[in-house]
This record gives C-alpha cells, structure tokens and sequence, in this order.
C-alpha cells in the first residue's frame, strides 16, 4: 500500500471543510475559553483551564494530521473510459442473493454502512480494473464467493 491517499473530489472537500472549521472557528473559541478559565486564578486547580487546554492539543494534532492527510492526497477526478472499475466507481454486483450496490472509495473515505468500500478491503482490489459482465470471486471470512458484475456506473 503507498503513501497516498485517494480521495474523491467530495471527499477532499469535506476534509478541506473540516480543516477549515478547526483552524477559523474552534481555535478562536478555545483561546477564548482559556482566557477566560485563566482569569478565574490558580490554574493548578482549574478544571475548566485544563480541559480546555486538553481540547486545544486534540484540534491541533487534528489540524496536523488534516494538512499531513490533505498534502499526501490524490483526487480522482474522471471516470475511466473503458469501463473499468477504479476508484470512484459505482458497481452493482449479483451472486449471493440481493443485488449489492456500492462505491470503491480510498481508505479514508470507506464507510460500508454508506455503501462506500474501501479499495484495499477483500471486494475492493478484487473488483479493480473489472469491468461490467465479469466474473469475480472474492475471499471473504466465511470463503470465497462468486460474484457477476452487473453495472459499473
């Protein structure tokens, strides 16, 4: 697995968002709360000055890891013409019963309960570079199962 991580355009959006929010608004709010806990005195026995300040080290080791993520990030922007799966793909597969929707996603943006799998899972790498009417048989934790692809969109 490589340094990268691919993220869709509303993906990286989303991480952009948060950034964004961390360092304009939480920040501001913090420094005010940490002015205010101070003023009350002795900060060896302020709650509210050390939870604040514990709050203030969260945001900005997550500010750090958002800029570390953001700068290590590959958008995929364009689907791919031959109607191969790659990531950002939507892909209806039949074989076990119900039909199966989802989307292969980067890792960071893989939510199963939101129909987004992550390209590194069991489904994932076997479907990439697939295309529609293929066969795939893909190992999961109860044993390989059978699988047609029956959409790329």
């Amino acid at each position: 697995m490589s340094n990268t991580n691919y993220l869709t355009k509303e993906g990286l959006e989303k991480l952009r968002t948060e950034l964004d929010h961390l360092k304009k608004v939480k920040r501001k709010e913090l420094a005010e709360r940490l002015r205010t806990a101070a003023s009350f005195g002795d900060l060896s026995e302020n709650f509210d000055y050390a939870n604040a300040r514990e709050e203030q080290e969260f945001v900005e080791r997550r500010i750090r890891e958002l800029e570390n993520l953001l700068m290590h990030s590959a958008v995929v922007v364009s689907k791919d013409k031959s109607g191969k799966i790659q990531i950002g793909s939507e892909v209806v597969l039949e074989g076990q019963g119900t039909p199966m929707r989802f989307v292969i996603a980067g890792a960071r943006e893989a939510d199963p309960l939101q129909g987004k799998i992550s390209l590194d899972s069991p489904f994932g790498s076997a479907l990439l570079g697939k295309k529609a009417g293929d066969n795939v048989e893909i190992e999961t934790p109860v044993g390989k199962s059978k699988y047609k692809i029956s959409q790329v969109l």
